[in-house]
């Protein structure tokens, strides 16, 4: 493999291949292998926990997932080509995150050192809910179009994220008739759908704060997409969405 002023690259397809066999199970569903040592203790953390949490309804659409912890993710000449690198690499060329599909396997590649754990979660569960946007089962598609069809009709302002709110942008510029369908509606409401369910999912792992701004969805909207999201994928014994859910439950 070619590398870059003579440090080794290993591209992710190529690694995805080679590392498919030497993957450590962790469920039925996700496996893992250690690109860097990880304290046993911290296993836990990075692995466990946030599987746990995941909804049944959500571990039934995805594929199989190899979950592989990489000192640093690098963006190669080509913007697609991504490799693990040991050293840390230039701001811009920095890449937190990578999935590689084949056929019903997926490999989710992590950046981790000098990363908090809080931000890896982060980028994982979106990992995970761009699998499962691209598995949304239509039934469930037409219930999120309808309340983001509701939401635009009340022209409600602000996204769960950047990249929803800027194709959310796109879509205002549009004229009203045009809106509530068509290509830049289904792009929004993937883009939308993705960001809130990977809000979602990092909620019932952990105690997250939503940042409040002038972009960010208003509370009560979130709070309807969230309740949504709760009936679609009901979350398992001991993990909570709201705070009043959780009074018989502690978080850790």
């Amino acid at each position: 493999m070619p590398s870059d002023n003579g440090r080794p690259r290993t591209s992710v397809d190529e690694l995805s291949r080679q590392l498919r066999s030497e993957m450590t199970p962790i469920n039925n569903k996700f496996s893992y292998f250690l690109a860097l040592p990880v304290a046993e203790e911290d296993l836990r953390q990075y692995l466990h926990d946030p599987v746990e949490a995941l909804p049944a309804a959500v571990s039934d659409l995805l594929p199989g997932v190899g979950i592989v912890l990489a000192p640093f993710l690098e963006r190669g000449a080509a913007r697609t080509n991504v490799a693990v690198v040991y050293e840390k690499p230039p701001e811009p060329k920095l890449v937190f995150s990578s999935r590689v599909e084949s056929g019903d396997f997926a490999t989710l590649f992590f950046t981790v050192k000098d990363e908090q754990v809080s931000d890896y979660h982060y980028y994982l569960y979106d990992e995970l809910a761009g699998l499962i946007a691209s598995r949304f089962p239509e039934k469930a598609q037409d219930a999120w179009h309808r309340l983001l069809r509701e939401e635009l009709s009340a022209e409600v302002h602000g996204e769960v994220d950047e990249k929803s709110w800027h194709l959310k942008q796109t879509l205002l510029r549009r004229p009203m008739a045009a809106r509530k369908d068509g290509k830049p509606f289904r792009a929004y409401a993937r883009q939308s759908f993705e960001d809130t369910m990977t809000l979602y999912l990092h909620g019932l792992c952990c105690d997250i704060d939503v940042e409040t701004g002038p972009r960010q969805l208003p509370s009560r909207h979130l709070r309807k997409r969230l309740e949504a999201l709760k009936s679609l994928f009901p979350p398992p014994e001991g993990h909570a969405v709201f705070p009043e859910d959780a009074n018989h439950h502690h978080r850790h």
